[in-house]
């Protein structure tokens, strides 16, 4: 009965443990039976290669587990860098959150202590100033008192004087007054005493003088050669005055002149002989004139008429000058004056206006002076309808009304003497009455392609090729006839006025570099800016003004 009671107390032990052994029992008797079994080592070595190939699959295991766990220290390691990294940038910004803090601290407290001095210097400065002012109104205080008791001694002094005055007076009144009647009586005594004697005297030497008739003539004689004599001196004066202002002055009105006077003569006799004697060339008006054909046919026939009108002493004719400004028309005047064999006297419109009612005499002086030459003198005008507007629609002074009527009296016949040139803008702003004086006109406009070529050409001769003495070689490099007539293209529109500044931009530019050298780019430049300042004085310009100014005609060079 003990095995039994044995097999339930394993069957109860194993049941209260959890292992059954029944299993390893089958698998001894399993392997008793493969051990007896032909295949035994087959199937151990079987099993030997299986527990081979699990341990190395366990070894591969081992090994990705050991690289995932060095992968994840490795992550491990970034991200603590990472951490590290955060951790650096907040304690760097903590720190400096806290520099800033400390750096406004100070600076509050700065300011707090930089506020407490000022408040105690504004508490200061106000002290003193309290003070100061209760000194000052100490010492007002102080002067006035010093002032009213003076004020009070002053009157009471016064005051005494007057009350001694008055009763001195009064007790002096009886002996005042009969000082004052015998004063009188004694000057009214010699007053009569003196015109009684006076009388007597005159009386009896006009008596003598009438009854003495040799006296009576000569004194009559005397006193009309005196009369006479001052009468004389004074209008020889007048005369020669302006006799001697006629031949040796200027009117005030003449702005430049060739006329010159016996001083300047004298000091120049060469030339002055040469300008007196000289013979008129008429192709020396339009030297270093750039002109299109047909106006340099008229302009020529105007000069030899001019030339022949005063070889012949015949009339002069009066010519106007009309166009854009800087088109030559100065230049022109002077040019057909020099070689005619005239004078020339330059004037302005705008000179007339200020003088007021002086203009009337200085125009018949100009004229007077301009009578007074033998050779003739060519009046230049410029500006001319500053002065010379028409009366009926423009609103002028009365001062200018009677300057235009004293220059129309001085110019309504034709003369021998003068002739008179106008230049102007606005020609259309003339009185009708100047218009019927113009016997011949000429439009000087802007030049075209060809002359501009041709005024750049001369003008680069003149002052980049060929600078004046004495100054310092310009090079010019890259230029050629191609860039030549491109500058000619771009400055469509220039006068030749312009076209003489742009080339003196030029040689400006060239004398600001180093060597005094201008090339290819440095004259584009130039031109560049030169064509956006016009431009620029395009846009002020009033459409009128633009329309005169888009003219493409041919022109003389500016002057």
């Amino acid at each position: 009965m003990d095995p039994p009671s044995q097999k339930k107390g394993t069957s109860s032990s194993a049941s209260v443990s959890g292992f059954d052994p029944t299993a390893l029992e089958r698998a001894a008797k399993a392997a008793r039976e493969l051990d007896r079994s032909s295949n035994a080592k087959d199937s151990l070595r079987l099993i030997n290669t299986q527990e081979i190939t699990k341990q190395k699959e366990h070894e591969a295991e081992r090994a990705k587990y050991q690289a995932y766990q060095q992968e994840l220290a490795i992550k491990r390691i970034a991200e603590e860098e990472v951490s590290a990294q955060r951790v650096l940038q907040k304690q760097t910004e903590q720190a400096k959150a806290q520099a800033n803090y400390k750096d406004e601290l100070d600076r509050k407290r700065m300011q707090e202590k930089m506020r407490s001095q000022r408040a105690l210097a504004d508490e200061e400065r106000q002290k003193t100033e309290e003070s100061l002012r209760r000194q000052e109104e100490l010492k007002r205080k102080t002067l006035e008192y010093e002032a009213a008791l003076r004020q009070q001694t002053e009157i009471a002094r016064v005051k005494a004087e007057a009350e001694g005055r008055i009763l001195q007076e009064r007790q002096n009144h009886d002996l005042f007054l009969e000082n004052r009647k015998l004063d009188a009586l004694q000057y009214r005594e010699t007053i009569l005493e003196s015109i009684k004697l006076g009388g007597s005297t005159l009386y009896g030497g006009l008596q003598d003088f009438i009854q003495d008739r040799q006296k009576l003539t000569n004194t009559a004689f005397t006193i009309s050669g005196i009369a006479l004599g001052i009468y004389s001196a004074r209008m020889g004066t007048s005369i020669a005055g302006k006799y001697i202002e006629a031949r040796l002055g200027k009117p005030s009105l003449v702005r430049e002149t060739s006329k010159k006077n016996i001083i300047q003569m004298l000091r120049s006799p060469l030339s002055s002989f040469k300008l007196a004697f000289g013979s008129a060339n008429v192709e020396g008006a339009l030297k270093n004139v750039i002109l299109e054909s047909n106006l340099e046919q008229r302009l020529s026939r105007v000069s030899v008429s001019t030339a022949n009108t005063k070889i012949n002493r015949a009339p002069f004719r009066h010519l106007l000058l009309h166009g854009p400004p800087g088109t030559g028309k100065t230049m022109f005047a002077k040019g057909l004056a020099k070689e005619c064999g005239l004078h020339y006297a330059i004037m302005t419109g705008g000179d007339v206006a200020p003088l007021g009612k002086d203009a009337v005499t200085e125009i018949h002086k100009l004229f007077d002076w301009a009578n007074t030459t033998n050779k003739g003198v060519l009046l230049f005008i410029d500006e001319a309808d500053a002065f010379l507007r028409k009366r009926s629609t423009e609103r002028i002074s009365e001062d200018m009304r009677n300057a235009l009527n004293a220059f129309l009296y001085r110019t309504g016949e034709a003369s021998h003497k003068f002739m008179i040139v106008y230049a102007s803008n606005q020609p259309e702003q003339f009185d009708w009455a100047i218009n019927d004086r113009i016997d011949e006109m000429v439009e000087f406009r802007l030049p075209s392609l060809e002359e501009r070529l041709r005024m750049i050409v001369q003008y680069m001769d003149i002052y980049l090729l060929h600078p004046p003495a004495g100054s310092k070689q310009i090079i010019v490099d890259g230029v050629d006839e191609a860039l030549l007539r491109s500058f000619a293209v771009a400055t469509d529109g220039f006068s030749g006025r312009e076209i003489s500044k742009l080339a003196i931009a030029w040689q400006a530019a060239a004398y600001g570099t180093p060597n005094a050298t201008i090339d290819k780019e440095l004259l584009s430049d130039v031109l560049r800016d030169s064509l956006n300042s016009k431009q620029q004085k395009r846009s002020w310009s009033s459409p009128l003004d633009l329309e005169r100014l888009t003219t493409d005609a041919p022109v003389v060079i500016g002057r």
